[in-house]
């Protein structure tokens, strides 16, 4: 169980973001659950990273509120129950692979060797990972920023284009480990430039148009 508690459900009700004069959400509703693969699709620019960022607490919301039940509103009680893959692995270079996992272990009060041995063989994680960050390829960082990320076994899970930089073979291990946290009750969300990898697996879809939802995650 991640440190943060287990998140059941997100219930987002009139999300609104802008910069300066510039709307990247407006009035987005979604509930995301627990145990099931949540897609949020739409065109560069419709607002999907914004929002994932939103539910991942690192970006405020203008406007409107997000709840995470039964934790509540604050961002605070919750990031410990959240694991994030960026579009950029916000990993730090300098350090091994396996150093980044164990650290991200430690943070959470995990045993460090413990969850880099597990991370390890789940991931597959070969000598690269013993390697530091900046001298691996972007599909060796992918996976282990993905290992990183869910190293704590959050209860909420979100995905910023996880393909990215990825083989065929690598997504077909990116979509085993979806599976797999699906299966154990997390709340998984993605956003894609390839959704159709993930449409058939996908439970609930959110669909974005210049910043509102066409269709709502319900």
């Amino acid at each position: 169980m991640s440190a943060g508690g287990m998140i059941e459900r997100v219930v987002a009700r009139g999300v609104v973001k802008t910069y300066g004069t510039t709307a990247a959400l407006r009035g987005v509703n979604a509930t995301i659950e627990a145990g099931r693969l949540t897609l949020i699709e739409g065109a560069n620019g419709s607002g999907k990273s914004t929002l994932l960022g939103i539910l991942g607490t690192v970006v405020r919301p203008t406007s409107g509120t997000v709840v995470y039940e039964p934790l509540g509103e604050d961002a605070g009680q919750v990031r410990g129950a959240i694991g994030w893959l960026s579009h950029e692995s916000l990993a730090y270079p300098d350090l091994t692979g396996r150093q980044n996992i164990e650290l991200a272990a430690s943070f959470h009060g995990l045993e460090a060797t413990e969850a880099w041995r597990q991370a390890e063989e789940r991931f597959e994680l070969g000598s690269f990972a013993l390697r530091p960050l900046r001298t691996c390829s972007r599909g060796q960082r992918q996976r282990i920023a993905l290992a990183r990320a869910l190293v704590h076994e959050p209860s909420l899970v979100l995905l910023d284009e996880p393909t990215t930089g990825l083989d065929r073979s690598g997504v077909a291990r990116l979509l085993t480990v979806v599976d797999a946290e699906v299966g154990r009750g997390a709340a998984v969300v993605v956003v894609s430039h390839e959704p159709e990898v993930f449409r058939s697996r996908a439970a609930a879809r959110l669909t974005l148009e210049r910043g509102r939802a066409v269709s709502d995650a319900v």
